[in-house]
């Protein structure tokens, strides 16, 4: 038997699926205008920054919206162990960011310089 929690899991993931798609055919869009010159290249790239900003904003109202409803069916006793989970997780994945961040610092800190090619000595006989 299936839930409400999973009916709104299958829109959120039709919705994001929809928008990928669409992603996908307006960049073609894009694509085949600038190619038969009906825009440049520049209005192209300004068309696709614009796009992938809106879909970004979309995406964060949907999920926002989808984590809203979900929560709106759990008891207030359930919400506040929800929240207390994700902040665990939350808690848990900065660590590792930071870790990785340093790790990544001290890689690149270890790394040898390349060294410096010494001119060659000039010849003193001509």
């Amino acid at each position: 038997m299936t839930n409400i929690g999973d009916g709104f899991k299958n829109i959120f993931l039709a919705g994001i699926g929809a928008m990928a798609y669409t992603g996908e055919k307006g960049k073609e869009i894009i694509d085949q205008l600038v190619e038969k010159g009906e825009i440049t290249l520049e209005e192209g790239k300004e068309f696709n920054e614009e796009f992938k900003r809106i879909a970004s904003e979309t995406t964060t109202s949907v999920r926002d919206g989808f984590l809203e409803a979900r929560m709106s069916l759990m008891k207030p006793e359930e919400r506040s162990a929800f929240a207390a989970k994700a902040a665990e997780i939350a808690e848990a994945m900065n660590a590792a960011d930071a870790e990785a961040a340093a790790a990544a610092e001290e890689a690149a800190e270890e790394e040898p310089e390349p060294e410096a090619e010494e001119p060659e000595p000039e010849d003193a006989t001509e």
